[in-house]
């Protein structure tokens, strides 16, 4: 009898603990420099969460290495709901494949899935002032000048980083990877014209485009972007089949109580569904989900395996 009473007294400790969170402010970790796409949703996220929780949630960029050492801190965090990370196709998907055993953390294993927040398609640009007004230029020139032609990214590892390296594959064309500390400064280099392209999200680049300084080739999307309508995607411009997208999705370590994480999924999704939490992200060209834990887990197992054979047969590697 006092065995069973002390269980039912746990799990009403336990029930009163969860409907407690949260007690004080979160940490939304972005595994990314400031200035990018992931900075963009994040912000979005924890803007309409603290809403929402009435508490604060604040985002932390912690970049480097490809994304792992965010990774690898927060998998080691306390599994209670207060530190929450950003999930990523490139931290998620690639990395498992590109950093094998040396992987500092498994992202089956050592997270929790809550929900898959958006995706992103990524857009190839160039400098107003380029030469280069088509993908085809772009290639063309590529091809002529082997070598010489620069392209920029967020990072190594990163999603641009990873989507440039594939195209470059499928098009038979040797560019030249200028890895950069986040998406600000690269972005700043493309329009002053030091590198020539990138390949990155449609957010990070949008306001630059609406600006008139940045030229979008093509969209890496399977169907055209709702806010570059006349944009075409890379399949159509002659790479059948072509499609990468960015995607990012909110983790817990762990361990962390079922029922925090479908406090926070069912917080996330009314914050898609609401006008003022989407504006941003939807006004960027995000498709915004808001699905499942079971949903978003399943996904990722999936993207793991599309990825793995793109870096196979695109033969990427970290430089």
């Amino acid at each position: 009898m006092k065995f069973l009473l002390s269980c039912v007294f746990l799990m009403i400790s336990g029930q009163f603990a969860n409907a407690a969170f949260p007690e004080k402010p979160i940490r939304l970790v972005v595994p990314f420099a400031t200035g990018g796409t992931s900075e963009i949703v994040a912000r979005s996220i924890a803007t309409g969460l603290t809403s929402q929780l009435g508490q604060s949630v604040y985002v932390d960029n912690k970049p480097g290495g490809a994304g792992n050492i965010a990774m690898e801190e927060v998998k080691g965090t306390a599994p209670n709901g207060y530190t929450l990370i950003l999930g990523h196709v490139g931290t998620l998907a690639v990395n498992p494949a590109l950093f094998g055993k040396k992987l500092p953390y498994d992202p089956n294993k050592d997270f929790l899935p809550i929900t898959l927040i958006a995706k992103v398609p990524n857009v190839i640009a160039v400098s107003r002032e380029s030469k280069i007004k088509t993908l085809s230029d772009l290639v063309e020139e590529a091809k002529k000048n082997p070598g010489k032609i620069n392209y920029g990214s967020a990072g190594n590892g990163s999603a641009g980083h990873l989507a440039m390296e594939y195209f470059s594959a499928e098009a038979g064309i040797d560019l030249v990877h200028i890895p950069y500390k986040g998406s600000g400064n690269m972005l700043t280099d493309l329009i002053g014209g030091q590198i020539q392209v990138t390949f990155n999200g449609l957010p990070s680049l949008i306001g630059q485009i609406k600006g008139n300084n940045l030229t979008p080739l093509a969209v890496g999307s399977g169907i055209r972007s709702l806010i570059l309508p006349n944009v075409p995607t890379i399949s159509e411009s002659g790479y059948k089949g072509f499609e990468t997208s960015q995607w990012y999705g909110l983790l817990a370590p762990a361990g962390t109580p079922l029922a925090i994480v479908e406090q926070l999924q069912l917080n996330i999704v009314k914050i898609l569904q609401s006008k003022e939490g989407s504006k941003r992200m939807l006004d960027d060209g995000a498709t915004l989900v808001g699905n499942s834990s079971d949903d978003f887990r399943k996904f990722i197992r999936l993207e793991q395996e599309r990825w793995t054979k793109v870096v196979i047969k695109a033969k990427i590697s970290i430089d």
